[in-house]
């Protein structure tokens, strides 16, 4: 045919591990298109024959309705070779080079495979690892790419004559799923009690485990990125003596449930929070309580207006909540509003990162749990759930990590490829190859040896797989951090320059790395603290941000931290702090005299002495948890922020009081004022949260005003607090302004490594 042309097609972006090739190779068939599909480093590589019509055909196809999960970033198209006369269409073995693409995040189980999973006449009935090329383990398998079956923890099972049939066949909905199994071939279940112990050949181990936690065990069972420990939510006393475990006493659980009629009966579940739990993600969703929901699931989520709440992602979940139920047949009872409540908490005892290995949990779990849960497919990367939670179909991740690892970030430019390696806290790493960022999973505080050593991993294998080798490090302005101290090693072995980047500015970069803003923007900068330039500890700021360069415009009035970092953890501490500040220090050994440093207290305020000064937002949260009697000591950090948060909430929306500015800050004296005479906490809290909100919002919308910037970033750990969040947002909305959140990443420490990474990619690029 005088029409027939050759077209070679480059297609970059998540197409691997997604059903790429199979839905070329379908698309391709019915069009009647010659030629070849494979996976190489960069993407995938098609190469076709036959009309030019039929050709555009396919790329309209690909861009309109591409696979499920594919995220398609570029498609190149080269029509610059002669018909080769190619015979029908097929798919070819992966080809190996440069590495410019990325692996697929993990995938709860589909429609299709749920289905089979619970029909007694497939021959994967209740197997616990079905899965197809739409669901299932991808980045928590994954060594290397390509994805293939040889570069993951699959390679150990070598597929049956059936699965592989499966897999061969290019219509089958198993085509190159690399972690097929069934039973005959794939990973299988084992059960063992604390002495590690396991029960007669043939049992039902899934019968077995349902019963432990009938009668109110702690089970650690292997998911997908790690352990989880596992016990009826709805048994106060597993509940408490799995906080006891823990050491967690008053931390918020995470809560399993089958499906979201269940949720609704434990909390008010929205238009958008039913699509991000029933989302292929799986995360942590964070969701109002229903009136009961305290006394159902007691002690859960104490003093908190919401609960953490997700749907299974595994089949070994479905199948726990199956066997909890009574084995229903069919899948109708996942919409049945009642069922099981798992507590599911991740098995990272003392702070230390996620155990993900039968040798691990023997060593860490010991005294914890009743009976391990396990199987034989090991997991390479540890991954623990993501949290997220959405206010008026605004999302805000509080923690990053299983689905969403190793999503790439488009960046506003590309540049050489930088590591950074985050805060203290929360951490993350960040690699950048071009234009696009890579941020880790959650790694967790640097304080506990096993995450730096995690750190470290996530680092290699970040590396490993974009195969990129870092030509530039970034780290915080804080020296003695884990993480500076790494990346100023790494910086030397590999002859590296090196760049400090002062923690605020990395927030709100990161915010505006997300939203793609390489022009000016104010910045509020609201967290924990963090080091200044000055010396200082920062956490209250307005910042001009512009490129690799930030100004301090201003920022909230001191708050002296009596003791030091003992401050940080005892609010009555920081409410002293506001007593002394707004000139009533007098009254802190009376109003907390059941506290036996209260007039040490007063002392050390009064003289000076052990109080450094901090312009922190979170700790002036802690302050007024202080005064109102919300919270006078901290098990975990935000914890007194959060119960602050949960009355205001609950209390509702109350007018703000109209305050002054105090060298080009808000003057927040007389709403300390007012609140530490406040007898009622929900009150307080409510008008708390109003006033901050308005008086922040008009101190940015005062300086948009001065300056002519009309763009807003919001970070910093503060705004997880979804009161304030709106308060400040709707504000400078309603003034005009542009405003910038975290939707991507955590606005907290978790996204701090890519504001690190576009900081330094930027001043490369300025220097250039």
């Amino acid at each position: 045919m005088d029409d027939r042309v050759r077209a070679q097609i480059r297609v970059q972006g998540q197409v691997q591990g997604v059903g790429f090739r199979p839905f070329v190779f379908r698309l391709a068939s019915e069009l009647g298109l010659a030629g070849w599909v494979r996976n190489d480093g960069l993407g995938v590589e098609i190469a076709l024959e036959g009309s030019r019509e039929r050709v555009d055909t396919l790329l309209s196809r690909l861009c309109q309705a591409p696979p499920q999960r594919a995220e398609i970033d570029a498609i190149d198209l080269d029509l610059g070779q002669p018909p080769a006369g190619i015979e029908g269409f097929r798919i070819e073995h992966s080809a190996h080079g440069p590495v410019g693409t990325s692996i697929a995040p993990d995938a709860g189980v589909c429609a299709d495979c749920l289905a089979e999973l619970f029909d007694p006449d497939d021959r994967r009935h209740r197997y616990a690892f079905i899965n197809c090329i739409q669901c299932g383990p991808r980045y928590t398998l994954s060594a290397r790419l390509p994805y293939d079956r040889p570069n993951t923890s699959m390679a150990a099972f070598r597929q049956c004559t059936r699965c592989q049939t499966e897999f061969d066949a290019p219509a089958d909905r198993r085509f190159h799923a690399q972690p097929n199994a069934c039973p005959d071939c794939g990973p299988r279940l084992g059960l063992f009690d604390a002495g590690w112990t396991a029960p007669p050949p043939g049992s039902d181990v899934l019968a077995l485990a349902a019963a432990r936690l009938r009668a109110g065990q702690v089970l650690a069972v292997k998911g997908l990125g790690g352990f989880h420990l596992v016990c009826d939510a709805r048994q106060a006393p597993a509940v408490a003596r799995l906080r006891v475990g823990k050491a967690r006493q008053h931390k918020p659980f995470a809560v399993m449930v089958s499906g979201v009629e269940a949720a609704r009966r434990h909390a008010r579940v929205d238009v958008a929070e039913q699509a991000l739990l029933e989302s292929a993600e799986r995360p942590v969703v964070l969701l109002r309580k229903q009136a009961q929901c305290d006394r159902v699931l007691q002690g859960v989520a104490p003093g908190l207006a919401r609960i953490g709440l997700m749907l299974p992602h595994t089949p070994l979940q479905y199948l726990l909540l199956h066997e909890l139920a009574g084995r229903p047949s069919g899948t109708a009872w996942l919409s049945a509003p009642d069922g099981a409540a798992l507590v599911m908490t991740s098995a990272n005892p003392g702070g230390e990162p996620l155990v993900i290995d039968e040798q691990e949990a023997r060593a860490a779990l010991q005294g914890l749990a009743d009976a391990f849960l396990v199987h034989d497919r090991a997991i390479l990367q540890r991954c623990d759930d993501s949290v997220l939670r959405s206010d008026r179909g605004s999302r805000t991740f509080i923690r990053r990590a299983r689905g969403f690892v190793p999503r790439r970030i488009a960046l506003p430019a590309a540049g050489p490829s930088v590591l950074a390696c985050g805060a203290a806290l929360k951490n993350t790493v960040c690699v950048t190859r071009g234009a696009e960022a890579f941020v880790s999973q959650h790694i967790g505080d640097l304080e506990h040896a096993g995450a730096r050593t995690m750190l470290e991993d996530s680092v290699a294998h970040l590396c490993r797989i974009l195969q990129v080798s870092p030509q530039l490090v970034a780290h915080d302005l804080h020296a003695d951090f884990f993480s500076s101290r790494f990346a100023a090693g790494f910086a030397a072995e590999h002859q590296l320059p090196c760049v400090a980047v002062q923690h605020h500015h990395a927030h709100i970069a990161a915010v505006c790395a997300e939203h793609g803003q390489r022009d000016a923007a104010l910045g509020l900068a609201l967290d924990g603290m963090g080091l200044g330039p000055d010396g200082g500890l920062w956490g209250g700021e307005l910042l001009l941000v512009d490129g690799a360069h930030s100004t301090r415009l201003a920022h909230l009035g001191e708050l002296a931290l009596p003791g030091g970092d003992q401050a940080a953890r005892a609010p009555w501490r920081m409410a002293a702090s506001a007593l002394h500040a707004i000139g009533r220090g007098d009254e802190i050994a009376r109003r907390f005299a059941a506290q036996p440093a209260a007039a040490a207290v007063h002392r050390l305020l009064a003289s000076g002495t052990a109080c450094t000064p901090t312009s922190s937002c979170g700790r002036l949260f802690d302050a007024v948890a202080g005064l109102l009697g919300v919270c006078s000591a901290q098990t975990y950090e935000g914890h007194a922020a959060m119960q602050l948060e949960g009355l205001a909430e609950r209390h509702g929306p109350v007018p703000p009081m109209a305050l002054s500015q105090r060298d080009a800050a808000p003057d927040l004296q007389p709403l300390l004022m007012a609140l530490a005479d406040c007898p009622d906490a929900d009150f307080g809290a409510a008008l708390f949260h109003a006033t901050l909100a308005v008086a922040l919002a008009d101190w940015a919308a005062a300086a948009a005003r001065r300056s002519g910037i009309r763009v807003v970033a919001l970070g910093g750990g503060c705004f997880l607090n979804a009161v304030l969040l709106d308060g400040v947002r709707t504000r400078l909305q309603a003034q005009g302004l542009r405003v910038l959140s975290a939707s991507r990443l955590p606005p907290n420490d978790g996204g701090i490594s890519l504001g690190q990474a576009w900081v330094a990619l930027q001043s490369q690029l300025e220097g250039a």
